[in-house]
């Protein structure tokens, strides 16, 4: 019996997906024989490991690499040619320890200096040797390029920043005759800042890899955390002693305003009382260690 088509009713035709395939057809969906390709695989694990589960879909929907992570390729590649530049270049054995080059730099943040006020942050860009800056720069690559593929390069810039600035200042009041090189503090904010999402969403995860993230970042932190003191206190290499309160100072702004940013996707940051009380917190600290500095430093 032959069909007449303007009979038909158009309300009868099963919708399509993006990708053009019948919604009603199962046979191509995820669970089925559909190729799922590599850049969705990718996305599929950044979401399962930057958000919570009821945030994963609408993730995977606007996921795209435009822009890309330009900000956290762009900051490391800028300190590992600042390295090499005192590596190669400059009469030092800098490739395994500190040498005269680094504490003759004008980006290194020392005490004596500090009215030179680019030290407070240009510091990041000097490490202590081999294992300081790839470790830095590992640490900075994995964790940043999927934060920024979420939250784009603004957030992650912001919490980087924010974390470089609070190190050196807390390092300027809490060890004020040390000095300070490496790139940690920026780092630590954004361990920090994903610290505390894994905390808050720990319910939201499956329980085993919940355990896992945070248990991975407690041995790392700890083990950094535990090299630095070693290197502060233990070590008698002849010059300036190296400061790790700028690990601690980052972690803190990580842990406020990182978390602000990081716990944010796709929600309106001004109306959030959370991100102003972060911000007032963090502008009280910069205030009171800019006076210390002026007035109080033993230094």
């Amino acid at each position: 019996m032959d069909i007449d088509i303007e009979e038909q009713d158009p309300l009868a035709v099963d919708p399509v997906d993006r990708d053009g395939r019948q919604m009603g057809d199962t046979a191509g969906d995820d669970d089925g024989n559909r190729k799922v390709g590599c850049c969705e695989r990718f996305h599929r694990s950044i979401s399962k490991w930057m958000l919570p589960e009821e945030l994963h879909e609408q993730y995977r929907e606007r996921a795209n690499c435009c822009p890309p992570p330009i900000f956290i390729i762009l900051i490391s590649i800028g300190e590992l040619a600042v390295f090499i530049y005192y590596a190669v270049w400059k009469p030092q054995k800098q490739w395994v320890t500190l040498g005269e080059g680094i504490w003759n730099s004008p980006l290194t943040y020392k005490s004596d200096r500090r009215e030179e006020a680019w030290r407070f942050v240009s510091y990041m860009f000097v490490h202590a040797g081999v294992e300081h800056i790839l470790g830095n720069l590992v640490m900075q690559l994995l964790l940043g390029i999927p934060l920024e593929l979420v939250h784009k390069g603004f957030e992650v810039g912001m919490v980087y920043m924010a974390g470089v600035l609070a190190g050196s200042l807390a390092s300027s009041i809490f060890d004020p005759l040390s000095a300070l090189v490496g790139a940690s503090g920026g780092v630590y904010a954004l361990i920090g800042g994903y610290f505390m999402n894994a905390v808050v969403n720990f319910r939201e995860m499956i329980p085993l890899l919940g355990v896992f993230r945070i248990g991975v970042i407690v041995i790392i932190v700890g083990t950094d955390v535990g090299f630095a003191l070693y290197r502060r206190f233990l070590t008698h290499d002849v010059g300036l002693k190296v400061s790790f309160v700028a690990h601690i100072g980052g972690g803190v702004a990580g842990m406020t305003i990182g978390y602000v940013f990081f716990s944010a996707y796709n929600q309106k940051l001004l109306k959030d009382p959370r991100f102003w009380l972060c911000i007032v917190g963090y502008v009280v600290f910069l205030l009171f260690a800019v006076l210390f500095n002026f007035f109080l430093s033993p230094a």
